[in-house]
């Protein structure tokens, strides 16, 4: 797909703007969802067309994908005391934009995530799982968007693993270093030998592209960079960073100590992208985790 006009939603959050600059700098245009005039500026500023409007404005997001020839769906309602209604939202988004395309071979790309996923080894593209048996809610809109290969859509999902990290990040990691300073001491769960997979914020940006032009229907990708990075590797970067001290909580205290991310932090879900980059010929090449958190970007603000 050469010149293309792309629909994207979340286009400026944290992992959406880097997949708008990648789609600009490969010479496609972009129509991004915006929620403000804030954003919509932000769209501007970045080469970028604004089209007013939220996950929940139905109206918008068909108006999105009838007038540009691919959508990449990055947005989504990160608000984690009520996350079953988020995935709602973000369901019943992936289900209009599905609809709307249905019959025009066009490309529906969405995030979709790797945490909670539990395959009883290293997680692979090929596994499907069981809404009803998974710590993963947002599995089951991954199974609607698979269920619309026959509708005529090119179907795509992109699984991302629970730390994207990078300039800019405000997720796991980043709300990590934020209860560590609140704590004053940094924290394990129990050995902190469970793994979490990563990638870099444009490693990722670059394989959503890859899923517009290449990807055949039906595909499930990783954008996995690391395998697995054991999370008392994360916990003594932080302490490292920050200068305090290192302990283990258990597995029981994990959410009195973390908050709403205690349910998170022990998840052991390694993940392999062999599959996605034999398939595309993707090549993660940015700073792993641990280097990025070695180089203080994230204990100096410069995150932001």
């Amino acid at each position: 797909m050469v010149g293309v006009k792309g629909f994207v939603t979340g286009a400026t959050g944290y992992i959406g703007s880097a997949v708008v600059r990648q789609l600009i700098a490969d010479g496609h245009e972009v129509v991004g969802l915006a929620r403000s005039s804030e954003a919509a500026q932000k769209l501007a500023d970045a080469g970028a067309v604004a089209l007013p409007g939220s996950l929940e404005e139905l109206d918008a997001l068909r108006n999105g994908a009838q007038r540009c020839d691919a959508v990449a769906h990055l947005g989504f309602v990160h608000d984690f005391t009520d996350f079953a209604h988020c995935c709602q939202i973000d369901r019943q988004a992936v289900t209009t934009l599905g609809e709307t395309l249905a019959g025009s071979g066009r490309p529906l790309v969405i995030a979709s995530g790797l945490a909670g996923l539990d395959a009883s080894s290293v997680v692979t593209e090929d596994f499907t799982g069981n809404p009803d048996q998974t710590a993963s809610p947002r599995l089951a809109t991954e199974q609607t968007l698979i269920g619309m290969v026959s509708a005529g859509v090119r179907v795509v999902s992109v699984r991302l693993p629970p730390t994207v990290h990078g300039p800019g990040d405000h997720g796991f990691v980043a709300q990590l270093v934020a209860t560590t300073r609140d704590r004053q001491v940094s924290a394990n769960v129990g050995d902190g030998s469970n793994r979490w997979p990563a990638v870099h914020v444009e490693d990722a940006a670059h394989l959503f592209c890859l899923a517009l032009e290449e990807a055949p229907t039906g595909s499930r990708l990783h954008a996995v960079a690391e395998e697995g990075v054991p999370f008392g590797q994360i916990a003594t970067s932080i302490a490292t960073g920050l200068d305090l001290p290192l302990i283990s909580v258990s597995a029981d205290k994990a959410v009195g100590y973390f908050g709403w991310l205690g349910g998170i932090v022990g998840l052991d879900t390694p993940a392999s992208s062999a599959a996605t980059r034999a398939l595309l010929g993707w090549m993660p090449i940015q700073p792993g985790l641990l280097d990025d958190l070695g180089s203080g970007c994230y204990f100096t603000g410069t995150t932001e």
